[in-house]
C-alpha cells in the first residue's frame, strides 16, 4: 500500500550525516565475478562543474511546482526507468537505502525537497547489487545536458537538466554542495562510485546535479 504523504516539520537536507550512501556501495557483484566483471562507467572531468559554480546548466530554470511526491524516475539517455520509494534516515543519521534484493528501485529523501519545488531534491540508488547492474549503474556516463524526468503523485512530470556529473571520494564528500539548500528547484541524483576495494567496495559517490527546467 502506497503511503500518505505528510511532511511533520520536515528536518530539511541538513539532517542527512556526513556518512554519505556507503550501503549503497558494497559491489556484491565485482566481488563475486572478479577480474571478468566490467566496472561501472565514471564520469569523465569534462562533466564536472566549472569555476565551482553548483547552477551552470546552460538552459534557464523554470517556476518551481507545488510540492507533490515522485512516484518514477527516467534517464532516457542512460535507459533508467524505476519507481520510487521513500527513504529516511539511519539511526547514525545517514541516508537510508532501497533494498538490495530489488535492483530497480530507487528512492527519495522524503523528509526533505520534493522534486520540482524550490530546493534541493534527492533521489538515491544502487549501483549493483550480488546479481548484477542495478538501477543507476549507468550514472556515471550521464553527460551535462542530459535529460532526467520525475513522475509525481499529483499528475504532473518534472524535468529537470543535467548541470554536471562528479565522483567524490567518501573521506571528502562535500555534503553542503550536495545536501544544501537551493533558491530554485534542483535535482541530487546519486549512486556508488570512484575506485572500490575487495575489502570495503566502492570508495565513494557519483552525484548527478540538475535544475528544473520544465514541466508537464
Amino acid at each position: 500500500m502506497r503511503r500518505r504523504f505528510r511532511r511533520t516539520g520536515s528536518p530539511g537536507n541538513a539532517a542527512i550525516a556526513a556518512v554519505t550512501v556507503f550501503a549503497l556501495c558494497s559491489g556484491l557483484w565485482l566481488l563475486r565475478d572478479g577480474a571478468g566483471t566490467q566496472a561501472p562507467p565514471q564520469p569523465s572531468a569534462a562533466q564536472a562543474h566549472t569555476g565551482g559554480d553548483n547552477r551552470s546548466g546552460g538552459r534557464a530554470a523554470a517556476p518551481a511546482l507545488p510540492p507533490s511526491p515522485p512516484d518514477r524516475i527516467r534517464i532516457p539517455s542512460i535507459d533508467v526507468d524505476a519507481p520510487l520509494t521513500g527513504l529516511g534516515l539511519t539511526e547514525t543519521g545517514s541516508l537510508d537505502v532501497p533494498p538490495a534484493d530489488r535492483k530497480n528501485l530507487a528512492g527519495w529523501y522524503e523528509a526533505g525537497t520534493t522534486p520540482g519545488e524550490t530546493g534541493t531534491a534527492i533521489i538515491a540508488g544502487h549501483v549493483d547489487n550480488a546479481d548484477g547492474p542495478a538501477v543507476f549503474y549507468s550514472l556515471g556516463a550521464l553527460r551535462k545536458g542530459s535529460t532526467i524526468e520525475v513522475d509525481r503523485r499529483d499528475g504532473g512530470v518534472a524535468v529537470f537538466t543535467v548541470d554536471a556529473v562528479e565522483v567524490y571520494d567518501g573521506r571528502d564528500f562535500p555534503d553542503a554542495r550536495v545536501y544544501g539548500a537551493a533558491p530554485r528547484p534542483e535535482l541530487r541524483v546519486i549512486t556508488c562510485g570512484g575506485d572500490w576495494s575487495r575489502t570495503t567496495g566502492y570508495q565513494g559517490n557519483v552525484v548527478v546535479y540538475a535544475h528544473l527546467t520544465g514541466g508537464r
